[in-house]
């Protein structure tokens, strides 16, 4: 089965509607799975370099509703137990995700980072940041010094929609720490391959225990007959 650009993100499956490793090779689509076994299609990006490794993508601006509500149902379930007093969402995707599962937890509001530096901002509450899928692009990720009894001795959750190399969720943790905040769990709607894990562990042996996510999806390496297969 295959599915038109925009046809991707648009609907939840039931489980096994397709095949996760089929023995041809991954073709089309690669089906993430949702923790009750639902399943998403996702769309599969080459990445830059010699066309031998891939992922599966998610861009949630991108989803239908239903998809995305999906997605916050299982970023709420896993963050629940975890008692979290404030949710911090990051820019850009991660807000509208933010902005869900805090209300799912019945909070009043979420904290939103933010890329554009409002005029009363604090430069040392700010941390260059570039991302996988805009890699020539360097923002400045900045805390509003406003949010900061929202979020002192409080339970913080982070909320982001992809985790993929780690370079974005680096920015965010090293911005809390110049605020002295150390999140209790880092959610994600999907956790790209393991690239970050590394990345986490290298800021704090146990920070990458803290990461939760609503779909996984491996780096895909591609086969001699032009499929893809999941890395191991």
């Amino acid at each position: 089965m295959s599915l038109a650009p925009h046809e991707f993100w648009q609907d939840i499956h039931p489980p096994a509607t397709f095949p996760e490793d089929p023995p041809g090779g991954i073709r089309h689509l690669y089906p993430a799975r949702l923790p009750d076994g639902r399943q998403i299609a996702l769309p599969i990006r080459i990445l830059p370099g010699d066309g031998s490794r891939a992922v599966a993508s998610l861009i949630v601006n991108q989803a239908s509703f239903a998809v995305e509500d999906a997605l916050a149902d299982a970023m709420t379930q896993a963050l629940r137990p975890l008692r979290a007093d404030v949710v911090i969402g990051v820019p850009t995707l991660g807000l509208p995700l933010a902005n869900a599962v805090a209300r799912r937890l019945g909070h009043a509001r979420m904290v939103a980072l933010g890329t554009s530096r409002k005029f009363w901002y604090d430069e040392g509450l700010s941390e260059p940041m570039s991302s996988i899928t805009s890699p020539d692009q360097v923002k400045r990720l900045y805390l509003d010094p406003r949010m900061l009894p929202l979020l002192r001795d409080r339970r913080v959750a982070v909320v982001d929609d992809v985790i993929s190399s780690g370079a974005s969720m680096r920015a965010v943790l090293s911005l809390l720490s110049k605020a002295g905040i150390a999140p209790v769990a880092l959610v994600f709607a999907m956790l790209q391959t393991q690239r970050w894990h590394g990345v986490l562990e290298s800021l704090g042996a146990t920070l990458p225990d803290r990461v939760h996510g609503a779909l996984r999806s491996p780096l895909l390496l591609r086969r001699d007959d032009g499929g893809w297969t999941p890395a191991a």
